[in-house]
């Protein structure tokens, strides 16, 4: 198959970081013709600048449009692409070199019209980058949320396969115009799209080698909202898509819950509970010390995964609450997860 990509990257903001992935655009070793389209989300501060030092290197289109949100900023970019095969990527990723040839190998090995690439800590990150990154990719914590990472998704049944992410993925044209690209939720927008491809019949699978460098520049605050907005999520997605529901979603809120439980026991002087929550971490900080080889970085992940945790399972807890036992629509319940 002639493959043609097309990067979509929307931007809102963050024009440095923009300059970061268009080096390491540059630096692709791939020598077939391919274009990027970055999409300026009703930004303050233009990238358009950044964006013109590129001109001769690569070709490269550059949109400003009234800011919607990344989904309908990614719909707007790849309206306009030219390629058949769309990437979409976040402003705050960097690709290494052999990131495109790596995806046209798969592809052409076993051809499918959504792909999702893992994300990876560079060197030059923050230990604390390092930290949150580590919890939100990890198989112990809510990284092995995201569903199989060997099986492809099942056609029509919605159940089972790779849940690719917007910062790193690759859908079709054929797709994009069969099932009419991203919904208005965010975050969540992803996940949507995914299920309404299977649905659509189509299948998605990971791609291991496609890996991207995501920087996650946020703090301990910020974290903590994300993965809360996370959490209020699933639940509407569940509801959307019911065959999608699972029990490991909860897996956050239980803990939380087991915790404090936990707690209380270890006051009436029942033990075992807290002792099991004791080695639980223990992994977690064994497991990131393997990974990272650094002391700070295996307990500023110890941090990373209660505020995880936390922010996830309550935003679930709560969520799940409301959109089932209210009459009012998840836009009405949660207006700060839609765009209009």
């Amino acid at each position: 198959m002639n493959l043609f990509f097309s990067f979509v990257v929307p931007v809102f903001n963050r024009p440095e970081e923009i300059r970061e992935l268009l080096e390491s655009i540059v630096l692709q070793d791939y020598n077939k013709p391919f274009e990027v389209v970055i999409v300026e989300d009703g930004s303050k501060q233009s990238s358009k600048g950044v964006v013109s030092d590129f001109s001769k290197k690569l070709t490269i289109s550059y949109f400003e449009k009234e800011n919607s949100g990344p989904g309908a900023s990614r719909n707007y970019g790849m309206e306009r692409a030219k390629g058949n095969y769309f990437i979409i990527l976040d402003s705050d990723c960097i690709l290494p070199s052999q990131y495109l040839a790596e995806v046209e190998k798969s592809l052409e090995n076993q051809y499918v019209q959504c792909f999702g690439g893992p994300d990876a800590a560079d060197k030059s990150f923050t230990l604390v980058q390092k930290a949150i990154n580590y919890a939100m990719t990890s198989i112990l914590t809510t990284g092995g949320i995201r569903g199989s990472k060997s099986t492809l998704g099942k056609p029509a049944s919605g159940i089972g396969g790779f849940q690719p992410r917007s910062f790193n993925m690759g859908i079709s044209r054929e797709v994009f115009e069969s099932v009419g690209g991203f919904g208005k939720i965010h975050p969540g927008e992803d996940p949507d799209l995914t299920f309404r491809i299977w649905n659509a019949g189509y299948k998605t699978k990971l791609i291991p080698e496609a890996f991207v460098y995501h920087k996650r520049r946020i703090d301990w605050g910020k974290f903590y909202k994300q993965v809360n907005k996370f959490g209020m999520v699933r639940p509407i997605l569940n509801k959307w898509h019911p065959k999608t529901r699972k029990m490991t979603y909860w897996f956050p809120t239980f803990f939380c819950l087991a915790f404090l439980v936990s707690i209380v026991l270890y006051m009436l002087d029942i033990r075992l509970p807290i002792w099991l929550f004791i080695v639980y971490f223990t992994l977690i900080f064994l497991d990131s010390l393997v990974k990272n080889k650094s002391v700070a970085i295996a307990l500023l992940s110890l941090i990373a995964v209660v505020v995880q945790f936390i922010g996830y399972g309550s935003g679930f807890l709560k969520s799940s609450f409301l959109v089932n036992f209210s009459k009012r629509k998840p836009e009405e319940l949660f207006p700060m997860l839609f765009f209009k």
